[in-house]
């Protein structure tokens, strides 16, 4: 470079322009005052060249007179090696605790130990939220887990208020425990069982009939061909691949994906629970005949993902509830006919409900859950009709009784008189007179007059109530496939996945596998298959198929 510039000082008429090699390396030239300009000029050989003389291709370099600014700031000093020594380890370290700190996380989650004590912690809870009574007011716990008398000496009503066990499928104690689970099933999907069906998957040959021998099951066909033994596998139903003299089969492959299905149909089923309980409406109604009802006054959240909808507008009317008995006289059946009016009350739906038979719609369903009596219709001397409220009476067992009383005499009369009547059901009502005697049965319609202490009376209708209950749960399509899908995929993880080896050596195939489950039909099916494989005879003998042997 000094020559350079000593020949252009000392010849202010050299030219600017030089002819340097192709293979010449240039290098920065640079002069104390000033850039110097100069061209290079160079011959290129290509596939063009081979057609068309060469050209010359001029390209002007720059070479300033300035020394160009450093890239970066450079830190000299041992103070400044050591604060970048001190940065690269700070920066290694965060770098590999933030990578350690997911597999640490999913090493403890996937922990088989800690999946079954949260599974037997959820199967816990479940069985305190069927014992204690739920969604009850705190009175009734009051009552029931008082203070003074604890169960088991500590559990009272503050344990089952404070924790949220009167409603425990929504308490966050509930919830926690099953988002843990489900995270714990995720970790070991993750670091488990994809793995096993990413390995399951490789077609991996064994080239050494040292390492075939070493499978569970091991054989030898002498006289054999390997392609041979690969078409009777694919009749067996096997995907054979070959290379060389080397076969690798497998079969049931699905049942290596069947625990990855098995773990997302139990997500599936916890979510939907979650929903469930979380998201889901409920309430209850007993309604006379004749009257009607808007859905979203009787129906109440259970959890915080509850929404209400549009169809909580929806009005319904009861047309008509009635009663099937058997021949005995007990009640068989009761049913209920529905009307259901949106808000410009067109009637958008009409449906007699029963028992075991509800009626869904926009997402609600209405059972038909109980029954009660309203009202009992009478004529008094000809005169009315008198409707007369129906009281349930308290007696023992579970029978229904029904009460009510019609006033005869004076008013304002200290010690009222009247007429007692009583049903059990809607079908007869029976009457006693102001001495509390029995008078006699009427039917409702039978317009039969009874004489009670001179006053007549008719029987003319018994209007009975119509118990429903009303929920919304948007979790149980998922509950549903949830429990389809574990059913399926608990079925398929049954199938065996089956590997099969083989290598050609010289005349003599040699055969290893394994499967993962069924250990005793696995080398039976393994004889019959090689039974089947034909014996090469004749002039083949003399013929190696491709074996690695001699």
């Amino acid at each position: 470079m000094e020559s350079l510039g000593s020949v252009n000082r000392l010849s202010p008429s050299l030219p600017k322009t030089l002819l340097v090699p192709c293979n010449a390396q240039i290098r920065s030239l640079w002069t104390s005052k000033r850039a110097l300009h100069f061209t290079v000029c160079c011959k290129l050989k290509s596939s063009q060249g081979k057609r068309d003389s060469a050209k010359l291709i001029s390209k002007k370099i720059v070479l300033s007179g300035e020394v160009p600014p450093p890239l970066a700031e450079e830190k000299s000093g041992p103070a400044g090696d050591a604060r970048e020594e001190a940065g690269k380890s700070r920066t290694v370290g965060g770098a590999g605790f933030v990578k350690r700190f997911p597999r640490r996380v999913l090493a403890l989650l996937s922990n088989l130990p800690l999946a079954i004590g949260e599974m037997a912690t959820v199967a816990a809870l479940m069985a305190l939220g069927t014992v204690i009574d739920q969604g009850e007011a705190p009175d009734f716990y009051f009552q029931k887990y008082p203070e003074e008398n604890p169960i088991l000496g500590f559990f009272t009503w503050r344990w089952v208020l404070t924790l949220g066990f009167d409603h425990m499928f929504s308490s966050p104690i509930f919830l926690g425990t099953l988002a843990l689970l489900a995270a714990s099933l995720m970790a070991c999907t993750y670091t488990t069982q994809i793995p096993i069906v990413k390995v399951a998957r490789r077609w991996s040959f064994l080239s050494s009939p040292e390492a075939i021998r070493k499978q569970e099951y091991s054989d030898s066909l002498p006289r054999a061909s390997v392609q041979d033994l690969g078409v009777v596998l694919m009749g067996a139903g096997y995907e054979v691949f070959l290379k060389g003299p080397s076969l690798y089969a497998f079969k049931g492959l699905a049942g290596r994906f069947a625990p990855i299905g098995v773990h997302l149909a139990m997500l599936l089923i916890m979510v939907g629970g979650t929903v469930s309980a979380a998201g889901s409406f409920r309430g209850s109604v007993t309604v006379p005949q004749g009257l009607n009802f808007v859905v979203g006054d009787v129906l109440g959240p259970s959890g915080f993902l509850s929404t209400p909808t549009e169809s909580f507008n929806t009005e319904i009317h009861v047309n008509r509830f009635y009663m099937d008995y058997y021949d005995s006289g007990e009640v068989s059946q009761f049913h209920t006919d529905l009307s259901l009016f949106d808000l410009s009350g067109k009637e958008v739906m009409r449906k007699t409900i029963s028992v075991n038979d509800p009626l869904r719609y926009g997402g609600i369903t209405i059972y038909q859950t109980d029954w009660s009596f309203s009202t009992l219709q009478i004529l008094k001397d000809g005169e009315g009709p008198f409707n007369l409220p129906m009281a349930p009476l308290q007696i023992n067992g579970d029978k229904k009784l029904f009460g009510t009383f019609l006033p005869t005499g004076d008013d304002d009369s200290p010690k009222v008189k009247g007429i007692s009547m009583l049903a059990r059901d809607l079908q007869s009502i029976i009457l006693y007179d102001q001495d509390g005697k029995f008078v006699g049965v009427r039917r409702p319609n039978s317009n039969l007059p009874i004489d009670i202490g001179g006053t007549k009376i008719v029987i003319v209708d018994a209007i009975g109530s119509s118990g429903l209950n009303l929920k919304t749960d948007p979790g149980v399509p998922v509950v549903y496939a949830g429990f389809g899908a574990l059913m399926l995929t608990t079925c398929i993880s049954y199938l065996s996945h089956a590997q099969i080896w083989a290598l050609q050596d010289g005349t003599t195939v040699v055969i290893g596998g394994k499967t993962n489950r069924a250990k005793v039909e696995f080398p039976e099916e393994m004889n019959r298959l090689l039974d089947r494989v034909p014996e090469i005879v004749g002039s083949a003998d003399s013929k190696n198929p491709g074996g690695v042997g001699g």
